[in-house]
């Protein structure tokens, strides 16, 4: 799923390239055959918005949505271990998968991006992209209902991406659940991230380091018959990602959420 590419830079650090690039991108939106009619206009929507904006507007209000609190973090892990060791476990499995792919990784990136993620799944062929993407659309469902419940046009993103992956999403609970959420980017739930954060790490930690540039495989080296790493069962897990909000909320404690 080409779609997956563009759907990458979309949900990436908003930069000058993109913005110039509007046309192409609008166009690749309108022609591409996975998108639903509506997913067509919600991205439209959502990319015509942005670029209304002035591009340091449109990059803080990323930072204020992604950047601030684990709840809309866009590492994928985060939700499924938090801190946890299996995280890291998890990590060298999929670094493995795309270093079979011919995927190139520098230090700073964390192959758990959501970003660089969709990067790698746009030249996996689709079937196996769409495989992929039902084994994460429980988090993809919950990130769409988390920022459709802050009213951001971001959601339109994550719609789409939940629609490409065909997985039954039970939206009505998922929403119910996600309701009683507290909010994790205010000061006060910021300011006792960094306390943590300095606890844990100190000044040298490198933890947040998380970079968007990449090199694609190439189409000789597309996995189409791939097996994709287990992210759990799809149920199981989105019902343990909001438990687990709801149990941070209950007893004030939060963790830190990753950067680009």
């Amino acid at each position: 799923m080409k779609i997956l590419a563009l759907l990458a830079r979309l949900s990436d650090y908003p930069t000058t390239e993109l913005v110039d690039a509007q046309e192409d991108v609008a166009q690749l939106i309108v022609d591409d055959e996975n998108l639903s009619q509506e997913d067509k206009d919600g991205l439209l929507a959502f990319f015509d918005g942005r670029l209304q904006m002035d591009l340091l507007d449109w990059q803080s209000d990323y930072d204020a949505l992604f950047e601030r609190g684990r709840s809309l973090s866009l590492l994928l892990f985060e939700h499924i271990h938090g801190e946890s060791r299996d995280r890291g476990q998890a990590m060298i499995d999929l670094m493995a998968q795309y270093k079979q792919a011919g995927l190139q990784l520098d230090q700073k990136e964390l192959p758990d991006y959501i970003p660089l993620f969709l990067e790698f799944l746009s030249t996996q062929g689709d079937d196996n992209a769409k495989a992929w993407l039902q084994d994460v659309a429980h988090i993809l469902a919950v990130l769409k209902v988390r920022l459709g419940q802050r009213d951001s046009d971001y959601e339109a993103i994550f719609s789409a991406l939940v629609n490409l992956s065909e997985a039954p999403i039970a939206y009505e609970g998922l929403v119910a659940q996600v309701k009683g959420e507290k909010r994790d980017d205010t000061k006060e739930a910021i300011d006792k991230v960094w306390e943590e954060e300095m606890v844990k790490f100190g000044p040298d930690s490198n933890s947040d380091a998380c970079g968007s540039g990449t090199h694609r495989p190439s189409e000789s080296q597309r996995r189409d018959r791939e097996v994709p790493i287990s992210f759990q069962d799809a149920e199981q897990l989105m019902a343990a990602v909001v438990a687990e909000t709801l149990t941070n909320d209950a007893t004030q404690s939060t963790s830190i959420a990753g950067g680009k």
